[in-house]
């Protein structure tokens, strides 16, 4: 659309001057107002605090407590309101509706709303039904718009206007500015963290984010089409339509990487939204960060169902050192379990409970197995003497300790216990390959992402370490030695739990071991908390055992799931697809799909489609809506990688001002890394950690090794391919 000049006879920069002199105008009304709601909060809070006091010492009155409730509810309440207004990132108000009204409605649309004194709105909420319009208007039905207008803003300085008209031509007085809003947002350099993109979501996006709560939401598309800012401000919506439900359950967002999670922590709460945990997948058991990643070929056995046999065996089998027999003296009696008989009260045991909730059930069953061998005498008194039994105490400690979760899983990288666990499961190949990277695990004292499904299906089949009673220490079930060491290294607080191992903290800091496996078992593992809502992106590249870790997760919940089959990188997608049904339970699954490519140029997403379709040829090919009239750069590597690398970044440093990603595979990482004197907006990445990012511009370091080292092969590349907005430089062999 062009811009008119029916309004007056000045010209069109006079009258875009004009429009961002009246939004401006607006826009330092609303800060006024919000600067005024700061002080009516902090009044409140100090008000809050006020309440209460009390210089008794001892018994506190009934009102007196009921004073200190209604303080702590004022401070609380305050303190929200004051976070959710100074929480306001660029763009408070980024929106404008002009209303085909008589007299003419003008409503503001904003990440929260603001009223004035006189309760008047200022700013609509972009969540409120009332905003709905604003994402949904288009000329064919235009829902009573006459135009919709886009604010850009820098701080609280409006720097820009963009306008879509609605209606075929203007009103006489209404100025219309620019090409169109979405295609200038397109346009916009990136910037470390992604931009949320709530003033330009278009129609089918819109509802996609205002779906049902309930059920299963899934959202599909090829890259580029929005999907995950989409999912994102579906979250900001659901905190906003049913604030009750999922602000008290909580939303649990997962990424597939660290990266990810780091490149869009900004985009929730600059919506007005915190109630949210966002997790890759390498965190999702609290207690272990990994970011690790496993080869192809073991990742795959990992990330198998097959996985769950190995992993049962490794917990039915007794605990390292446990005693093959129980001897004691109990009452006077000469008590005899051999080996069969233990190993049968085991696996009764575990029929009904987890390992680590069942020391005394294990306890009772012995009991009651020692009394069956000679039932002579008073039943009470023996299972008195049983119980206060220190030579069963002990006994008890060694044969059935409380076991980390963690624990079991480094057994693996023993070949034979592999060997021996894995048999008529996994092929002897699969096996040694697993033994391998356990031991790869225990020499560098870090897990791999893979890793973290396998411990979260031990912690449900162990239970939580118990912390140890009082009880527990008076019989001497800490380990002494390990009391000396904490003592001998001034450690100034100690968490003590039968596993025997604290976590310690030195000056008020945490301290992490030195020895590598000291390091993977260090801090404690909890149990999974439960979620009101889990949104999962680049779901197509979750393994099935990942799945069941994030179905633990969201067993009564909602769910909104984001991916593309084309991009995934776990090999057997009917395998996921099964475990996927699992996780999502019995809910009604709805389904969205966005077709448009707003990311990529044009011209980077031909050669994309043309490196993806002759090997994937039912992948999803969206539209791409913006050109550039500049193709891909194909440069040779070379032997000089280092040198190649950054010639390309220097061209790419003179065509765009925004982020720069090289993506390399590990192989060529070292010498990537050697190169010095990068600008700080140029990121040196790995291709499965761009999953879910954007740049202006990339470097595509040597496809063929990308496709050799990834899980996903070539369609792992068609997403490094897909990262570029505006400009790409391919490195060939």
């Amino acid at each position: 659309m062009t811009s008119t000049t029916d309004v007056t006879t000045g010209s069109t920069a006079d009258l875009i001057a004009h429009e961002i002199a009246v939004e401006q105008a607006h826009v330092d009304r609303v800060h006024r107002e919000l600067a005024k709601a700061t002080e009516r909060a902090n009044s409140v809070e100090a008000d809050g605090l006020a309440r209460g006091r009390t210089d008794r010492v001892g018994d506190v009155r009934d009102e007196e407590i009921t004073g200190l409730f209604e303080r702590d509810a004022l401070v609380y309440a305050a303190a929200r309101r004051r976070f959710t207004i100074e929480n306001q990132y660029e763009g408070l108000v980024f929106g404008r509706l002009d209303l085909d009204s008589d007299p003419r409605e003008v409503r503001h649309i904003g990440r929260l709303g603001v009223r004035d004194d006189d309760y008047e709105p200022l700013v609509v909420d972009w969540r409120a039904p009332a905003a709905a319009a604003f994402y949904r208007a288009t000329p064919v039905e235009p829902m009573g718009v006459i135009r919709r207008r886009v604010l850009r803003s820098r701080g609280e300085t409006v720097i820009g206007v963009e306008d879509d008209l609605m209606v075929p031509e203007a009103p006489d007085d209404l100025v219309v500015v620019g090409d169109g809003a979405l295609m200038a947002a397109l346009t916009r350099s990136r910037g470390a963290q992604m931009r949320d993109i709530v003033a330009t979501i278009q129609r089918h996006q819109d509802e996609a984010i205002r779906a049902p709560a309930r059920g299963i939401t899934e959202i599909t598309g090829g890259p580029g089409t929005g999907k995950t800012v989409v999912a994102l401000h579906r979250a900001a919506y659901l905190l906003y339509s049913e604030r009750r439900r999922f602000e008290n359950g909580g939303i649990l967002v997962v990424g597939p990487s660290a990266a990810y999670t780091a490149y869009i922590e900004r985009v929730l709460p600059s919506l007005g939204e915190e109630s949210v945990a966002l997790r890759a997948l390498g965190d999702l058991v609290d207690g272990i960060t990994a970011t690790r990643v496993d080869r192809p070929e073991v990742a795959a056995i990992k990330g198998s169902p097959r996985i769950r046999r190995v992993l049962g065996r490794l917990v039915s089998d007794d605990p390292d050192d446990a005693p093959r027999e129980f001897r004691a003296f109990v009452a006077g009696r000469a008590i005899r379990i051999d080996h069969p008989t233990l190993r049968r009260v085991r696996a009764q045991v575990l029929r009904g409970h987890s390992h680590n909730l069942a020391t005394q059930p294990a306890r009772m069953a012995l009991r009651d197995v020692a009394w069956a061998q000679n039932r002579e005498g008073d039943r009470v008194q023996f299972h008195d003497a049983w119980e206060s039994s220190m030579d069963v105490d002990r006994f008890m400690a060694a044969w059935w300790p409380q076991i980390d979760p963690r624990e079991p899983l480094l057994r693996l990288a023993d070949t034979e216990a592999a060997y021996a666990v894995s048999r008529g499961v996994l092929t002897q190949d699969e096996a040694a390959a697993l033994a391998r990277s356990m031991a790869e695990t225990l020499e560098a004292g870090a897990w791999t992402v893979s890793d973290v499904a396998l411990i979260d299906d031990l912690l449900g089949r162990l239970g939580t370490v118990q912390e140890a009673t009082e009880e527990d220490d008076e019989r001497g079930f800490y380990d002494i030695e390990l009391l000396d060491d904490v003592a001998s290294h001034g450690v100034n607080e100690v968490r003590l739990s039968s596993d025997v191992r604290p976590v310690r903290t030195v000056d008020g800091r945490r301290v992490t071991p030195a020895d590598p496996r000291e390091r993977l078992l260090h801090g404690r593992i909890d149990r999974p908390a439960q979620y009101a809502h889990v949104l999962v992106d680049e779901a197509q590249d979750l393994s099935p055992m990942q799945w069941r870790m994030v179905g633990l997760r969201g067993r009564t919940a909602s769910w909104t799931v984001v991916g593309d089959a084309a991009q995934a990188s776990w090999p057997d997608q009917m395998e996921a697809d099964a475990a996927r049904r699992d996780a999502y339970g019995r809910q009604e699954v709805r389904r969205f799909h966005m077709d448009t490519n707003y990311r990529n140029a044009r011209e980077i997403f031909d050669y994309a489609r043309d490196v993806i379709l002759p090997v994937v040829p039912d992948a999803d090919i969206p539209q791409a809506v913006r050109e550039t009239g500049v193709a891909p750069y194909l440069r040779e590597l070379g032997h000089d990688v280092a040198r190649a690398v950054r010639d390309a970044v220097d061209l790419l440093l003179t065509e765009v001002e925004g982020s720069i990603a090289v993506i390399t595979p590990l192989r060529h990482a070292q010498a990537i890394a050697g190169i010095r004197d990068l600008p700080d907006r140029v990121v040196v990445i790995d291709p499965l950690s761009t999953k879910g990012l954007e740049y202006d511009a990339t470097v595509i370091v040597d496809p063929e090794a990308i496709i050799e080292e990834s899980p996903g092969g070539i369609r792992v590349l068609y997403v490094a391919l897909t990262r570029a907005a505006h400009r790409m430089v391919v490195l060939t062999r």
